[in-house]
């Protein structure tokens, strides 16, 4: 492979699972008439075309490394990324979660740019050890101001300006085309068209505390329109438990639990209200995706999603079922003109803060991109 004399960034991930895929697509947008080329390299998964097309590189290459090999050392993966980096003139790097940023800054020579999307990445001792050796070309970024802030606790000495906050975000445009109507949405999940629908998206499992959602569903229950349902689209551990909680509440006929949903966020308008009851989450794509609909918000004001919804929905405290049954009760009763001042408040704080043009001016801004562009 030969050089070229373009400018080149690499972006490296773990992988393409949700919500990563659109995390790749959505850094790749940051360089755009900015006069780079993306090469996107996925460490695990199979080489998979609609991947590499749904990622909006200019290159994308497959390690296709298991979670298996690349245990320990992963002295393969060092060696492949390094053959891979000698081939481009490559100004820096962008990796997202710890093990491609500890590949990428044993396998090439370039700054890089790590960036976290969840609480704890810093904690171990090596891992400080790590951040420490690597200092002088290693700055950081969190998911939201609570990732970036749980990384500055971890690493107390590194200056502030080094580990910083660029939004996850989305292609509102995209988004909205791809979203089906109400009625569509309802047919394709099998819901009825007159029901009051309470939505919830992702994996059963304890830390998205979908025991408290039941709970609070089952106090609200006789204060909500008739017909009521609270739908969880999601897979895990938890799926029987989940259940038989519901039928101890009485509210078994009036839970759905369908599973996984491909493309969930295709039919987040089947919802009248969209909760997020989770334990400190690091930021929370869904809440996004249900804003991009026009739903309305109920989310645990821990974590990241407490920078996302504050202001345009209603926050709970984590695991309080009866708040999050009063939540539900006063957004039942919203108007027809109500919900649209809602879902207008919702685009106006996607524009300002949550959307591909408002992440591009952030990044170029940020002192650790300025600082690698000037030495360019």
């Amino acid at each position: 492979m030969t050089r070229s004399a373009e400018r080149h960034v690499l972006q490296f991930c773990h992988g393409y699972d949700r919500p990563f895929l659109d995390c790749a697509r959505q850094y790749a947008s940051l360089f755009v008439g900015k006069g780079y080329r993306v090469t996107t390299v996925f460490l695990t998964g199979a080489a998979d075309p609609e991947v590499a097309a749904a990622c909006a590189s200019d290159d994308v290459l497959f390690m296709e490394y298991s979670s298996k090999a690349i245990r320990g050392l992963k002295l393969g993966a060092i060696r492949d990324l390094r053959k891979i980096a000698a081939s481009r003139d490559f100004a820096f790097c962008i990796a997202h979660r710890f093990k491609p940023t500890y590949v990428a800054l044993l396998a090439t020579s370039l700054p890089v740019i790590g960036v976290h999307h969840a609480f704890g990445d810093y904690e171990r001792r090596s891992r400080k050890l790590l951040a420490h050796l690597f200092r002088m070309r290693l700055s950081l970024l969190g998911v939201s101001d609570a990732v970036r802030d749980d990384i500055r606790k971890c690493l107390p000495k590194w200056p502030t300006g080094r580990i910083q906050t660029l939004y996850n975000r989305i292609d509102i445009d995209q988004l909205a085309a791809a979203q089906v109507s109400r009625e569509e949405a309802r047919e394709a999940l099998g819901l009825p068209q007159d029901a009051w629908i309470v939505g919830n998206v992702g994996r059963l499992h304890p830390d998205k505390d979908q025991a408290t959602l039941l709970r609070g569903f089952a106090q609200a229950l006789p204060g909500l329109p008739a017909n009521s349902q609270l739908l969880i689209l999601g897979k895990g551990r938890l799926e029987q438990d989940l259940k038989e909680l519901a039928m101890e509440l009485g509210i078994g006929s009036r839970v759905l639990l369908p599973g996984e949903v491909e493309q969930a966020s295709r039919y987040f308008k089947a919802f009248d209200v969209f909760v997020l009851s989770s334990d400190h989450e690091p930021f929370g794509m869904v809440l996004l995706e249900a804003m991009a609909a026009g739903v309305p918000l109920l989310a645990t004001a821990g974590g990241g999603a407490r920078e996302v919804v504050d202001g345009v929905g209603i926050l709970f405290p984590f695991s309080d079922a009866e708040r999050l049954a009063q939540g539900l009760e006063h957004l039942s009763r919203l108007d027809a003109g109500q919900r649209d001042a809602c879902a207008e408040l919702m685009l106006q704080r996607l524009r300002e803060r949550f959307c591909d043009e408002a992440g591009r001016s952030v990044f170029w801004q940020l002192p650790q991109v300025v600082g690698i562009t000037e030495r360019l």
